[in-house]
């Protein structure tokens, strides 16, 4: 079983920048894809970044460009560097770990899922 935490949310106002993290326990983390997902409320949950064992990223259009997905093995820890925050950007932000061979973006395909952390993006 792992679990992941997410933190580096917070208020931040258009054009800024956050960095996310989340750590890893319970599990042998490099042999996990992550990814990123967010939502809004009344929408579903949607593909933002994924991350594979090689370290091979994959980005949502609205994201590419702007949006950095990392991981570091050592510290069971895999990052979104979001730049240039637009008020569209505003969600929970979840990380998942995906045992599969990577580069998936439906949630069906991720088999761990963290708490969530809040983004809010000021106009």
């Amino acid at each position: 079983q792992v679990q992941l935490v997410e933190s580096g949310g917070g208020l931040v106002q258009a054009g800024g920048s956050l960095r996310l993290s989340c750590r890893a326990s319970g599990g042998t983390f490099r042999s996990y894809a992550m990814g990123w997902f967010r939502q809004t409320p009344g929408k579903e949950r949607e593909f933002v970044a994924v991350i594979s064992l090689t370290s091979t990223t994959y980005y949502a259009n609205s994201v590419k460009g702007r949006f950095t997905i990392s991981r570091d093995n050592g510290k069971n820890t895999v990052y979104l560097q979001m730049n240039s925050l637009k008020p569209e950007d505003t969600a929970v932000y979840y990380c998942a770990a995906d045992r599969g061979p990577g580069l998936r973006t439906t949630r069906n395909a991720y088999d761990y899922w963290g708490q969530g952390t809040q983004v809010t993006v000021s106009s």
